[in-house]
């Protein structure tokens, strides 16, 4: 039982002991919120520090000693923005919209533990809601639903670039969401579980670095972590808001307040993928040596938790790169990569896990099988690009083009 509760319940009186578990979890809740709010205040301002040293130019550094009151600024800013509503918008569903995106993303932390959710000598419960036993499903329901924000913003503002954003990002959501989650089920078959504690739990209890689903899975990670980036409409996926073409995309006439809870919500989806990549993957609080199972010396959940922040910190700071590095793809390329590419990929690795599991073979089976998928797919990739390069039509309109 976590420190904090065991004190309520120590020193309530009697009559009142009943309150200390709901304390307690609303403790974890302001922990969750607050941890995600500075994640995501900070995480803009480390962005744009990464554009910067990228485009050989200074970031903000005038707020504050080295810029660190700039989220501060960046808070302040849109409160004092007029809020400006189109004349011929759905009033309702336009203001409705940017509530919906930011709540259906923050509403996933519920179920998704930020440090050793198991440990009973922590100072709180690292999670809000313990215990569930279909969290992974919790979190792909929510998840489904974020969409209704990016479309009812960009039906309601009566905008055409608007809605062709919309429009782009249910095609594009529904699409990555099946690769999505045919890259989770294979995890799901490992451990026998959707509860989050409890994948985390069985990686850290393998031996050395070969417990993490990673090694088994290498293929299921690359799929999910591209799929997650198109989820959350980040670079090169980001063609719902691509300002060369469609202005600012769905939230083409959002200002103010309303354009922040956009923005909110996809540095949210952002953190809340690292989150997910790093437990699913990654052994999320676990590392070899300090931060087992076992580990029982004074601050181990602090530990723990710095671990299990490096992994997700280091998982926002690829994507950061990643945006800054990438061009966008053009949209055609990017459902082709879903259809063609990534569900016939995840189906693959799914059934090899299936075959490996029915037939109780070696978990090594799966990483062979994960790297075979893999290349065969790059040279796949490389004898048509071949094909279509040496064909008459390609080096006519070459010939044509010089």
């Amino acid at each position: 039982m976590p420190f904090l509760e065991t004190f309520l319940l120590r020193n309530l009186p009697t009559d009142w002991s009943w309150l200390a578990s709901p304390i307690s979890t609303l403790a974890s809740i302001v922990v969750v919120f607050g941890m995600v709010m500075t994640g995501v205040a900070y995480g803009i301002l480390v962005e744009r520090w990464v554009a910067a040293a990228i485009q050989n130019r200074h970031g903000p550094n005038r707020v504050g000693p080295f810029g660190l009151f700039q989220p501060i600024a960046d808070g302040l800013k849109p409160l004092l923005k007029e809020e400006v509503i189109p004349a011929r918008a759905e009033k309702a569903l336009f203001l409705l919209a940017p509530a919906l995106a930011a709540m259906t993303t923050l509403g996933a932390f519920a179920v998704v533990p930020f440090g050793p959710a198991d440990d009973v000598n922590g100072p709180i419960r690292f999670i809000a809601a313990p215990a569930i036993d279909i969290g992974i499903l919790y979190i792909f329901a929510l998840g489904s639903l974020a969409v209704y924000g990016v479309i009812l913003a960009g039906w309601s503002s009566n905008n055409k670039y608007s809605f062709l954003g919309a429009l782009r990002s249910s095609a594009q959501v529904v699409s990555y969401e099946i690769p999505l989650g045919l890259s989770v089920l294979g995890i799901v078959l490992i451990t026998g579980s959707l509860n989050l504690e409890e994948i985390q739990l069985q990686q850290a209890k393998g031996t050395f670095l070969f417990g993490w689903n990673v090694v088994t899975q290498p293929l299921a990670f690359l799929l999910f972590v591209a799929a997650a980036l198109a989820e959350a409409h980040r670079l090169p996926f980001d063609l719902a808001e691509c300002e060369q073409e469609l202005v600012g995309g769905y939230h083409t006439e959002y200002s103010g307040l309303k354009f922040a809870f956009f923005m909110l919500s996809e540095y949210v989806h952002m953190i809340a993928v690292a989150f997910l990549a790093s437990i699913l993957f990654l052994g999320g609080w676990h590392f070899p040596g300090f931060a087992e199972a076992t580990s029982a010396y004074p601050l181990a959940w602090l530990v723990k938790f710095g671990v299990l922040a490096a992994k997700v910190g280091a998982f926002v700071l690829l994507f950061m790169f990643l945006r800054w590095t990438i061009p966008r793809f053009r949209f055609d390329q990017l459902m082709g990569l879903a259809w063609r590419v990534m569900i016939p990929l995840a189906i693959a690795n799914f059934l090899v896990v299936l075959v490996v599991k029915q037939f109780k073979l070696n978990s090594a089976w799966m990483t062979a099988a994960s790297v075979a998928l893999f290349v065969g797919a790059g040279l796949w990739h490389a004898t048509g690009v071949q094909r279509r390069i040496s064909s008459p039509r390609f080096t006519r309109n070459a010939a044509m083009g010089a």
